[in-house]
């Protein structure tokens, strides 16, 4: 993997996706626009909300942004680990209505692995436990092992804040390698360690939230996604943490020249290096953005950190002031992406040099009002300094309280921690929201972590499609039970089972567990640590018990559709090889009952004869009644015979070869046919491409061809009866037909515009001037919206410049549409401003661009008030 500097990789993700259509708009200000909910940006779509909630039209549905970020929920943990900042870059890319989740994961995918170059096998995503189609997509169409998809609940994989659009979300972590490991066995991504971080995280914006816990679909689905630049940053070169990563390193490497000390040499110098490295980065940015120093909101926030610097600065003996040749270094790294930075360097030095001298004077102040109130305390023969004193010179006089606590230690003394932090909760209840919150939780344990580690389960089902075997364990959803009883939800393991687990494409088996007492439903069968296979299900009547006798019994008609589609797949891949190329390898697959799919690199969409042959060559291979021979052999032999390996997979000393009649031979686990002429038949529905470089085929074979045929059969049946038509004839009664309607479409188009027309009347002779400005406000009837668009061309046309505004009562419904010269825009006419502010009077609401805006209502009766309205809004838009 290259490494990369952190200017380099803004730059990278930024051009990506502009070259993805995406409109790249300059971060926002740290300062939030018109939201009171905020004291500051604390992410990538905070300053983006106005357009998830309709409040505002984006430029573009599609926008990528860096945008500089804060957060000080745990700023007292800041430089006590390297994990922790204040200050962050978030790359992120968003739809507002546009593209959704399989254009957004495969993205994500594609720059990490392609762009970036981060090895796949070091990345896993993660997806809501209930978010099927994001899994798909990783599984099925990104190509992810579905062991290395981690499913996690709602707290840490479904956004929402209150009411309003929320959803699920899909990370990605990044694998950093065993060093960073805590060392346990079970050590895998949602573990609190250092090794597995999350370095993507997509957010599915598809519900709307009542807050009761009731979700509706939005209409307008969003994508809003993120990744800290640092962190990415992090895993590109490779170092242990955001304080090595280059830009940031310089200024940690300033802070060592500065104090004469090293970093890594001395853990509590460490502290003080870190803290005052990460929060001249927040103050430089903070003061850029027009912040100033203060007592109270994102004032006091910046006057906190800018303070603290100093006091660490003083911990590592720097002695006057230093921060503005720390600010430099901050300025130099960071004004490619932020040329406010180099505009604004002598405002932003102004600010700083002046709030650390006041700083300097405050430490030598607040050492004069503790020294009085040690005086106080010998007088009253106490050693502990009351909580509330040790707030005081916290709060109000900004004295560190770990300074406090230091210079009292040395003259033995002490203070009420207790109060000191009642009377600092006192404070932020009263200043509530002024510091952020930020958590990140491990993966919950699941009830299978629960089993014995000793239980196995022996697959017998190659040769069975029933066996007898012994319950080993039992489970609901949430514990380890003894018994199951009837109508209860839960899975039963056993010490041999001819159900296959869903695995290498193939779905899962279903059918039926029975005892003496009892009877269960097999819905599926998953894979489980070590070599278990959980049959998950209910039970459909009496009791199941551990270390009951039971009889497994699989659905075998459904094993048997599985087995034709995906013995079928193999005879695709030889085929599409011979036809496309050797460079076809499969990128993917999925088989159950009723399809199959297949994924190959290939660079191209195949053409219509190409498919046509590929299909021809498979119904071929079927005809032929190729033998299917299965044998399992040492890795080395199974090479020597030329087997077909699925890309990248790793295999274990023996493995399974799946010949079909020498045609096509495949290192494979799942079932398949005898002979190829059970599959009886192939058919291919659809090839599309999925990413780039991977086309996919979906098929059908046997009973679903037979299907497929029969439902085209009726389909034409009932278009021919439906046009009076017959199966010989029907084209031509179409193209008759076709042209007919063209006919007709053109002589109502002609007809409404005509109409429209003798509505408008001479709506000429209502031209009014508002300063200056020609104005038409008209009131129509029966003109629907795209008429009502052409008039309004044509009003503009007439007037030459000015405004026009059209309402029309149409069958109860409201059409209204504004439109404005390009002279009126420039003297502040705005049509869209203007519909925002009349559309309300007639029960609706709408929006658009300076030049043409339209809106809706349900009021017919509030038209003429509309329309008198519009004359007010312009008349204030042109003042």
């Amino acid at each position: 993997m290259q490494s990369y500097g952190l200017n380099e990789l803004r730059e990278m993700f930024l051009k990506f996706f502009e070259e993805k259509d995406h409109l790249r708009m300059k971060s926002f200000s740290l300062v939030p626009h018109n939201d009171n909910s905020l004291l500051l940006i604390n992410s990538g779509m905070a300053p983006l909300k106005p357009y998830f909630t309709g409040q505002e039209i984006p430029p573009k549905r599609r926008v990528t942004t860096c945008q500089k970020c804060i957060r000080t929920g745990d700023i007292e943990n800041v430089g006590k680990t390297a994990r922790h900042g204040t200050f962050f870059e978030m790359l992120g890319n968003f739809s507002f209505g546009d593209y959704f989740k399989h254009e957004a994961i495969e993205w994500s995918w594609e720059f990490l692995t392609k762009v970036v170059g981060i090895p796949e096998d070091r990345l896993y995503p993660s997806v809501y436990v209930d978010d099927d189609e994001a899994y798909d997509i990783w599984n099925k169409e990104i190509g992810i092992a579905k062991d290395r998809i981690f499913k996690f609940g709602k707290e840490d994989n479904f956004w929402e804040h209150g009411t309003g659009p929320c959803g699920p979300c899909s990370e990605i972590y990044y694998d950093r390698g065993e060093k960073y490991g805590c060392g346990k066995p079970d050590c895998t991504v949602g573990c609190e360690c250092d090794r597995f971080i999350e370095i993507w995280n997509n957010v599915f914006s598809q519900f709307d939230s009542d807050g009761k816990g009731n979700y509706a679909d939005l209409i307008q689905k969003n994508i809003d996604t993120g990744m800290g630049l640092e962190r990415l940053a992090t895993v590109v070169q490779d170092v242990d943490s955001i304080f090595d990563v280059d830009t940031v390193k310089s200024i940690r490497d300033k802070v060592c020249e500065l104090s004469g000390t090293e970093y890594k040499a001395d853990a509590k110098k460490d502290v003080s290096i870190r803290v005052v490295t990460d929060h001249i980065r927040s103050v430089t940015f903070m003061v850029s953005d027009g912040i100033m120093p203060s007592n109270s909101g994102r004032g006091y926030v910046l006057r906190r950190l800018l303070r603290r610097a100093c006091r660490h600065g003083r911990l590592l003996g720097i002695e006057g002031s230093f921060l503005l040749k720390l600010v430099n270094t901050v300025i130099e790294g960071s004004k490619g992406g932020y040329p406010e930075l180099s505009e604004k360097k002598e405002f932003i030095f102004n600010v700083i040099e002046k709030e650390e001298a006041n700083f300097n004077k405050t430490i030598d102040q607040g050492l004069s009002i503790l020294a009085d109130m040690e005086a106080d305390m010998a007088k009253n023969n106490t050693t502990v300094l009351s909580g509330e004193n040790a707030f005081k010179l916290y709060d109000t006089y900004g004295f560190p309280i770990d300074l406090t606590r230091e210079i009292l230690e040395e003259k033995n003394l002490t203070f009420d921690e207790e109060g000191f932090l009642n009377a600092q909760k006192e404070q932020r209840k009263q200043s509530e929201g002024t510091f952020g919150t930020h958590s990140m939780s491990g993966k919950d344990a699941t009830v299978y972590d629960l089993l014995d580690v000793e239980l196995s389960t022996e697959f017998v089902g190659y040769d069975n499609t029933s066996c007898e075997a012994v319950i080993t364990a039992l489970t609901t959803e949430t514990e380890v039970v003894d018994a199951l009883s009837d109508g209860e939800k839960g899975t039963i393991i056993t010490d041999k089972t001819p159900f296959y687990a869903t695995m290498g494409g193939q779905e899962t088996d279903t059918g039926v567990i029975t005892t003496a007492d009892g009877e269960f439903v097999v819905e599926e069968s998953i894979h489980l640590a070590g070599t278990k296979v959980g049959h998950v299900g209910y039970v459909s009547k009496g009791m199941i018990k551990v270390n009951d006798k039971a009889t497994l019994t699989i659905d075998a008609k459904k094993r048997a559709l599985c087995a034709r589609n995906h013995s079928a797949t193999h005879l695709l891949q030889k085929a599409l090889r011979e036809v496309l190329g050797t460079h076809v390898e499969q990128a993917g697959s999925s088989v159950n009952e009723d399809r199959l799919r297949f994924d190959f690199t290939h660079f191209s969409a195949m053409s219509a004869d190409e498919l046509k042959t590929v299909e021809r060559m498979v119904n071929e291979k079927i005809a032929e009644g190729l033998v299917v021979d299965i044998k399992n052999l040492p890795i080395e032999e199974a090479k020597k015979t030329g087997a077909q390996a699925l890309f990248g997979e790793k295999y274990g000393d023996v493995v399974r070869v799946v010949d079909m009649g020498r045609y096509s031979v495949e290192f494979c686990g799942g079932t398949h046919v005898g002979n190829t002429a059970e599959i009886n038949s192939f058919k291919i529905l659809s090839e599309t491409g999925i990413s780039a470089g991977v086309r996919r085929i979906e098929a059908i074979t046997s009973e679903g061809v037979a299907e497929y045929y029969a439902n085209m059969e009726k389909l034409l049946n009932d278009a021919c009866k439906l046009i009076k038509a017959n199966p010989d004839n029907l084209s031509d009664k179409i193209t008759s037909l076709l042209a007919d309607n063209k006919a007709l479409h053109s002589e109502i188009d002609s007809l409404k515009s005509k109409m429209a027309n003798e509505a408008a009347g001479d709506i000429m002779n209502q031209v009014e001037e508002v300063n200056g400005v020609k104005l038409i406000a008209a009131a129509l009837t029966d003109v629907d919206m795209n008429e009502l668009r052409n008039l309004g061309d044509q009003m503009k046309e007439k007037l030459g410049e000015g405004v026009v505004v059209l309402a029309s009562d149409a069958g109860g419904k409201v059409n209204l549409m504004v439109t404005a010269t390009e002279g009126a825009i420039k003297l502040g006419a705005h049509a869209g401003n203007l519909i925002k502010a009349i559309a309300g009077i007639v029960g609706g609401g709408g929006g658009g661009r300076p030049n043409m805006a339209q809106a809706g209502g349900k009021n017919p009766a509030g038209i003429p008030d509309a329309l008198a309205e519009a004359k007010k809004v312009l008349a204030e838009q042109l003042a």
